[in-house]
């Protein structure tokens, strides 16, 4: 089980999710704004920050921003908004990943093991190449043509897992259960808005891919530039 802070103004939201995630046996603190949640993610050092972007003394985006600032810790975000551009503005400012409240307590566990699942010590082998990819899982670090990429921790473990497989079609249902640990209903725009931002860091889009092909009515696949492999069309 993992400790977990949560950053919730609203006190029988931040009581529920106290008593659902103790009750699972994790261990929890809470600060009911931005500035004593922020102290304490970095004096406690939790293992998992759930944020609500509705605080009262700080904007939520921000407080997410001060936080990726000063630690890793993986933060799930707990918004009343699953809209496209919501999720998108998380994502790039940080987010491992988000909650559309209402939510149950089962829901929010799944996204905790989720994010700390990522978080487990990787196998003695640990660097993957694939044209000028370079991606090792030990240290967390991809390479392109020699240039460390900027990826969030979930980039990093949806473009490693593509690699590992490089040159196989992985469905989307396979990478919500795997890299995501979500079953497909929850999916949303999940995958989509994490393929469209890495495609971004790798300097290809949709319409004109390198690595990352979208193939018809079955998944992604990852490749060398100029590898074989079944025809692949922009989503």
């Amino acid at each position: 089980m993992a400790t977990v802070l949560i950053i919730e103004d609203e006190l029988t939201i931040r009581a529920a999710m106290i008593r659902a995630l103790t009750g699972l046996g994790h261990s929890v603190t809470s600060a009911p704004a931005a500035m004593p949640g922020l102290q304490r993610a970095v004096s406690d050092r939790p293992e998992v920050v759930l944020l609500d972007l509705g605080l009262p003394d700080l904007d939520g985006h921000e407080v997410l921003r001060m936080l990726r600032a000063v630690t890793e810790v993986p933060i799930i975000v707990v918004t009343a908004r699953g809209d496209e551009a919501e999720i998108v503005r998380l994502l790039n400012a940080g987010a491992d990943d988000y909650v559309v409240k209402p939510f149950g307590g089962a829901q929010l566990d799944a996204r905790i093991r989720a994010v700390l699942r990522r978080t487990e010590s990787p196998p003695a082998d640990t660097t993957v190449t694939v044209g000028g990819l370079s991606i090792d899982a030990r240290t967390r670090q991809a390479f392109l043509d020699g240039v460390a990429l900027q990826l969030t921790p979930r980039e990093f473990d949806l473009l490693h897992y593509l690699a590992v497989r490089a040159g196989s079609v992985v469905s989307k249902r396979e990478l919500l259960a795997d890299v995501w640990n979500l079953p497909y209903a929850d999916a949303d725009k999940t995958v989509d808005v994490h393929l469209s931002w890495l495609r971004r860091k790798l300097g290809e889009t949709a319409q004109e891919p390198r690595y990352v092909h979208t193939v018809r009515r079955v998944g992604v696949r990852l490749a060398a530039p100029g590898a074989s492999g079944p025809d692949a069309v922009g989503q």
